[in-house]
């Protein structure tokens, strides 16, 4: 049977009806369009725009379940109008670094998720030679460090470790995604443990622009696909333009805590704003957004890398980085580009289209166009919340988000056509698949 959405406001369309069949689109017609015997879903002036696709996720199961896991994980990226998520390599037990780990975590995904997620592979020291049994298992492309990773089991590559296996995945037509921050220029804490301050100091802007321009000169070498995660220093962003501009294979995301925060508004002891690379000064932040606007960063993901509560203690030099974010992520993006005077449209091309090309997904999922997934958000723009820790679904509640007002409500969240999400509650059985690379 036909399922049709319909809205005043379909992103790119105006007043539209969606045509769902067997969970893929198979038109946007006009408004007024009702097919004989099809399910109608009205909403009225809501936005119907694509579902986000959010390729930067630590679900971190199995093995450290107990910090999330693909249940609370997926059921919160349905709760934020995300249709696609793809897992990042670690935090998990095993980490994703061998064909017999990836299905482990394929396993402990199976019947759990609210909407469909893909799988990045890691590339440490020594697996060069498993690279190509991943992509064949289905993997989607594949992560690496370039410094410490905070965790012993996924190690970082240095140069020659790094272009051995850019070479193997520019062969197997592969990305790989970088973790760019060297060892080199990381300084050892000067000042009290709880400030914010200290921690920012230890990990200056010159670790990150030194590793981006080494992934960039390798990239140029090799001519593999390369993307540089969780872009936070604004001073390598004339790399990445300079490479772009070179021609080389390179693309760059940031996230929505370096869009909305500034290092110097961060609270001392309050470590759920810590992560890696760090929040940066509001001149940085609004360096990141021109740099969006003019496309040398192409796009956004929500870098969520959460865990138990204990582990974030007031000391920063202790707490665990990452911040925990998913559900928020299109609300803080959105709120921080309205601001800015950007429009839904762009921020669909950073959150949807974008991040489905970076995955190899583009012909599925990241836009409304018939023949894709009819993967759909149904937002509010206009309505404004006040975030409530305890409405999140994430495992642990914790968030530097908590209490602040974001503009953006999502109403609805359709994964290939079925319902996920409507208005607090997930209906039904949970609608997602796993996605292996074609």
């Amino acid at each position: 049977m036909m399922r049709v959405v319909r809205s005043r406001r379909v992103l790119g369309h105006g007043a539209a009806s969606v045509q769902v069949r067997d969970g893929r689109i198979e038109a946007i017609a006009a408004w007024d369009a009702l097919p004989p015997g099809a399910e109608l879903l009205d909403f009225g002036d809501d936005v119907v725009m694509p579902a986000v696709v959010d390729t930067h996720v630590h679900v971190n199961e199995p093995g450290r379940t107990e910090w999330e896991g693909f249940r609370s994980a997926t059921r919160s990226a349905a709760a934020g109008g995300i249709g696609t998520i793809v897992d990042m390599p670690l935090n998990s037990l095993p980490v994703t670094t061998t064909a017999r780990a990836f299905r482990d975590k394929l396993e402990a995904a199976r019947g759990q998720l609210a909407v469909d997620v893909g799988f990045w592979g890691g590339v440490v020291p020594g697996n060069t030679g498993e690279l190509a049994a991943m992509v064949e298992a289905g993997v989607l492309g594949f992560k690496c460090f370039m410094v410490d990773s905070g965790i012993p089991e996924f190690g970082r590559v240095d140069e020659s470790q790094m272009r051995a296996a850019m070479r193997e995945l520019q062969r197997l037509q592969s990305p790989l995604l970088v973790h760019a921050e060297v060892a080199g220029p990381l300084r050892e804490p000067e000042g009290p443990a709880e400030k914010y301050s200290t921690y920012l100091h230890t990990r200056p802007r010159a670790s990150e622009n030194e590793a981006v321009a080494l992934a960039a000169r390798l990239c140029a070498e090799t001519r593999a696909r390369t993307h540089i995660v969780h872009h936070s220093s604004s001073d390598a962003l004339a790399t990445l333009r300079e490479a772009r501009a070179a021609g080389a294979p390179l693309s760059a995301e940031t996230c929505p805590h370096y869009l909305r925060f500034a290092a110097e508004d961060i609270p001392d002891r309050r470590t759920e704003f810590k992560c890696a690379p760090p929040i940066r000064e509001r001149d940085n932040r609004e360096a990141l957004w021109r740099a969006l606007g003019e496309g040398v960063l192409d796009m956004i993901a929500s870098d969520h890398s959460p865990c138990s509560t204990q582990l974030k203690s007031a000391r920063f030099d202790e707490a665990w980085g990452g911040v925990s974010g998913l559900q928020l992520a299109l609300p803080v993006t959105w709120t921080e580009a309205h601001k800015r005077g950007h429009s839904l449209e762009q921020v669909a091309q950073w959150m949807c289209a974008a991040p489905a090309r970076l995955a190899g997904l583009q012909r599925r999922k990241g836009a409304l166009a018939a023949g894709l997934d009819a993967d759909l958000c149904v937002f509010r723009p206009e309505e404004a919340f006040l975030v409530d820790p305890q409405k999140l679904s994430h495992r642990h509640k914790l968030t530097p988000y908590a209490g602040q007002e974001l503009r953006g409500v999502v109403v609805a969240t359709f994964v290939r056509g079925a319902l996920a999400y409507h208005r607090g509650d997930f209906p039904g059985q949970a609608h997602g698949e796993e996605l292996l690379r074609e």
